[in-house]
């Protein structure tokens, strides 16, 4: 069972005061429970994919932990949201003359040692060095390393331990394309390492994701990879991986197709609700119809209370028109002890 179900709203705080409510017999029912997932960790406090974020969303009570991941030059899975190192470390200050000519610091040009030398920042724009969020964690401090894939698994592993709890992780493997065009196959190194540490069969607390629809075939066809997946969905305007449809994936025929490979989606937030109605109901798109007629998980992203949707006037609003008005099964978030907390105080009857 989720831990959002065992804790009284008014014993909620930040830290790992959640995790001693937990019984280690008490796992949870994917299908049958809604679920946080805490998008790069507590990153709305922390900076996102370093470890003490990922400790806190644990703290917080999170039901998975997503990790980003991309490839080193030495072919090491690590956590990043991007290829790029450029918007989130200190590269152009440790190592001026590494980038490419299209001005960009790329993690698959830097071995594991060079990359552990950086310093992992809050998120900062890369013209101006001002922060994305400016009430988030300050940027000028600067104490936080790049973890692995497996130094995440073993944090998530070693506090299930320790707390009894039965957290899951949420990988995504980033740019398949990319890394095929350095001669690197990230799926296959990413799958090995999951299956080196037991998440490799639908029963696994874990889902492996990815935009690329033509490689979340591959993971599950080729690769024969057993564990739970999820397609990602974006907009074609973005720029979708070749042979990805954006359109085509959310029409009725999309969704069908899709499930026969995978086990959910994970739309971006508005390409299932779509805003408010006239009785101050969330409106639920065609998409989203779609997916839950075809009993497909649907786990949006990105809910974030200092940048909410416009039809949502606070977190709460929102809240209640995903999983209230709209059965989403579970949302991505950067402020993760806030659904939590909402879940704790509007338990699902």
């Amino acid at each position: 069972m989720p831990v959002k179900k065992l804790i009284k709203s008014g014993l909620l705080v930040v830290g790992l005061l959640v995790t001693s409510a937990i019984n280690p017999v008490q796992a949870q029912d994917i299908q049958a429970e809604m679920v946080v997932i805490a998008h790069r960790g507590a990153s709305g406090y922390l900076p996102e994919h370093t470890l003490p974020a990922k400790a806190l969303a644990y703290g917080m009570g999170a039901d998975y932990i997503e990790q980003d991941v991309v490839l080193s030059k030495d072919g090491v899975p690590v956590i990043l949201h991007d290829i790029h190192l450029d918007t989130t470390t200190d590269v152009s200050t440790k190592f001026p003359d590494r980038k490419r000519e299209d001005g960009r610091y790329y993690a698959i040009d830097f071995t594991l040692d060079e990359l552990k030398t950086l310093t992992v920042t809050e998120r900062f724009k890369a013209d101006t060095g001002k922060q994305v969020y400016e009430n988030r964690f300050p940027g000028d401090f600067g104490i936080f390393k790049i973890p692995t894939l497996e130094e995440e698994i073993k944090l998530v592993r070693g506090l299930n331990h320790s707390t009894g709890r039965d957290v899951g992780i949420y990988p995504e493997i980033k740019d398949p394309a990319f890394h095929h065009a350095e001669g690197q196959d990230i799926s296959k190194t990413v799958i090995s390492v999951l299956e080196k540490w037991g998440y490799n069969n639908p029963d696994s607390n874990s889902f492996v994701q990815c935009f690329d629809w033509a490689e979340t075939k591959r993971i599950r066809n080729d690769l024969r990879y057993q564990g739970k997946l999820v397609q990602l969905l974006g907009e074609n305007r973005w720029g979708p991986p070749e042979g990805t449809d954006y359109d085509y994936l959310k029409s009725g025929d999309g969704i069908l197709e899709m499930a026969k490979i995978v086990d959910g989606i994970g739309p971006w937030l508005p390409q299932v609700i779509s805003g408010l109605g006239e009785n101050g109901k969330a409106v639920m798109t065609p998409t989203l119809i779609a997916a839950q007629r075809a009993q497909l998980l649907v786990h949006p992203y990105t809910l974030r209370a200092d940048q909410l949707p416009k039809w949502a006037g606070d977190m709460n609003i929102a809240l209640k028109a995903i999983f209230d008005d709209a059965g989403i099964d579970g949302i991505f978030t950067d402020f993760p002890d806030q659904v939590v907390q909402f879940l704790a105080q509007n338990p699902a009857s």
